[in-house]
């Protein structure tokens, strides 16, 4: 899973997605060529010398630090997790345990994985399924054709919104857990399947469309050698495992303030992470787990402290750093309208299901970026969220209207994007409170 791209082209490649901040993603783009470079060297004993430089990524809020790092970690496919410093530190002296951050990831890599491998087994996987959906609608009374034309019908897509009956283990806790909606679905459904069936059961319905979806994943798992799966999964991690740590400044240990409560929690998490980023042995339940290797991308606004305060043993283990500039209006210029999934972009693809085109002149576009930085000047700098704020404001009232703009064209200016939030902007009190 080491990429073969070389670190101009996954700069160019993150530039479709994140506007700016050159430094930082030739910084991680390097870290992650670094990777392939070291599996090419043939001698095993030198290999596994070579340690990931660790990168600590330094900008105010919204301004584009994890991004970077989960669009990096999408493009070449690599396990990815974010975590937050602080809820190490939420209940006091104990706090969560670090080990699971590496636990949660190996996690993340074997839904990767399984996903990957269930590919090979599309085909076979969505006839098992549509089988499967042919002798419920049956068993349910619903169709008097034969097996063949309700097959037929499914393919078609002639089901797909009738509601069917399926069967769930009454221990399962539907209530509180069985939820298929969401990223997990396939997942939650997965482990339902796979869990003992016990005598006692209960009914649910589901969609034909959502019930085929969950069954070819579950029948393709079911095709999968899962010791395969699980073995690539843990190399996976260790070899190309990203841990993005967020608001690492927040568990800074300042000079000020010393020994008390907060200060020592701090630094106990501190030291808790230092082995993570050293070099460890995590025990996971399905197997053991070397951190050696995974890359550690540390970020933080340091607004109140500064990397020195870090412990020093920890600051060592971010080598390199890099200090992200404030967008400038020309970045948010482009935010906005440059990127793979621009928020205009996004947008019009909301409103066009409705059958209503809206599009931004140049002058509206300017005057939005403008907007954008003078706020984020005179009030608390949050990046490019800023930008978010603004869009629902101009648009609010469109978005609300839709349904009764069937066919029409929506043009938004210059004029019009000051109409909505001009006044807020000339009055400070409002402006802080509602953008």
């Amino acid at each position: 899973m080491s990429t073969q791209l070389t670190p101009k082209e996954l700069v160019t490649e993150l530039d479709k997605f994140v506007i700016g901040h050159y430094d930082a993603k030739k910084a991680v783009s390097v870290a992650l060529r670094n990777r392939w470079r070291r599996m090419q060297i043939s001698d095993p004993q030198l290999q596994e010398e070579i340690l990931p430089k660790n990168i600590l990524l330094i900008g105010t809020t919204g301004i584009g630090k994890t991004e970077i790092a989960r669009r990096l970690a999408k493009i070449v496919n690599a396990p990815f997790i974010k975590i937050e410093a602080t809820k190490f530190t939420e209940v006091g002296y104990v706090g969560r345990d670090v080990d699971q951050i590496i636990r949660d990831l190996v996690e993340i890599a074997i839904q990767q994985v399984r996903k990957t491998m269930r590919e090979g087994y599309e085909e076979v996987a969505r006839d098992l399924a549509v089988q499967k959906m042919v002798r419920i609608i049956k068993s349910m009374g619903l169709s008097e054709k034969s097996e063949y034309e309700i097959k037929k019908e499914i393919l078609k897509g002639v089901w797909d919104d009738e509601e069917i009956e399926i069967n769930l283990p009454d221990n399962y806790g539907y209530n509180s857990s069985f939820d298929f909606s969401g990223s997990n679905k396939v997942l939650q459904f997965g482990e339902w399947l796979n869990r003992t069936f016990t005598d006692r059961s209960m009914t649910t319905y589901m969609t034909v469309k959502e019930a085929l979806e969950n069954y070819a994943d579950y029948e393709a798992d079911k095709l999968l050698d899962q010791n395969d799966v699980i073995t690539e999964a843990l190399n996976n991690v260790e070899q190309n495992g990203i841990v993005f740590l967020d608001e690492i400044d927040k568990i800074c240990v300042g000079s000020h303030v010393k020994h008390s409560n907060s200060e020592v929690s701090r630094e106990g998490v501190q030291r808790d992470l230092l082995p993570l980023v050293e070099g460890t042995v995590i025990n996971t339940k399905y197997g053991n787990i070397k951190t050696d290797h995974i890359l550690f991308i540390a970020s933080g606004a340091f607004y109140m402290s500064k990397p020195t305060d870090l412990l020093p043993e920890l600051q060592g283990r971010f080598p390199i750093r890099v200090e992200m500039q404030p967008l400038t209006e020309t970045d948010f210029v482009e935010i906005l309208q440059s990127t793979e999934s621009s928020l205009l972009k996004q947008i019009s693809a909301l409103l066009a299901t409705e059958n209503v085109k809206i599009s931004f002149t140049k002058d509206a576009i300017t005057t939005l970026a403008q907007h954008a930085v003078k706020i984020n000047k005179e009030q608390e700098n949050i990046g490019a969220r800023r930008l978010h704020t603004l869009l629902e404001r101009v648009v609010e009232e469109v978005s609300f209207e839709a349904s009764e703009l069937n066919g029409q064209e929506i043009i938004i200016d210059g004029t019009y994007v000051n109409n909505k939030i001009g006044d807020l902007i000339n009055s400070p009190d409002l402006m802080r409170f509602i953008l």
